[in-house]
């Protein structure tokens, strides 16, 4: 297994139960594709973005330190370009 981040930028006007939902998800994804998750947190509540991403101009940015086989990674990202609540993410090899 190999050891992987992702970072999240979620759309800023979700109530708490919705993030709570959503974060549960997130996390979901990669136990069913046989992933373990090692740590999991928000990085920072409704931080202004450089640039408007998809008509936002501040996002909740959500980190997730994950250990999975590589061949799961394209089944994850698919998963989460369904997700409308998702605004960008970015998924890295850790070491």
């Amino acid at each position: 297994m190999v050891k992987y981040e992702v970072m999240f930028i979620l759309q800023p006007n979700l109530n708490e139960e919705q993030k709570k939902e959503l974060y549960a998800q997130l996390g979901e994804a990669i136990t069913k594709n046989n992933g373990e998750i090692v740590n999991a947190n928000v990085w920072s509540q409704e931080k202004k973005l450089s640039y408007p991403i998809k008509k936002f101009h501040e996002g909740i940015y959500y980190l997730i330190i994950f250990r999975a086989d590589p061949g799961a990674i394209q089944k994850l990202k698919q998963i989460y370009k369904l997700n409308e609540n998702i605004i960008r993410l970015l998924l890295t090899k850790s070491e």
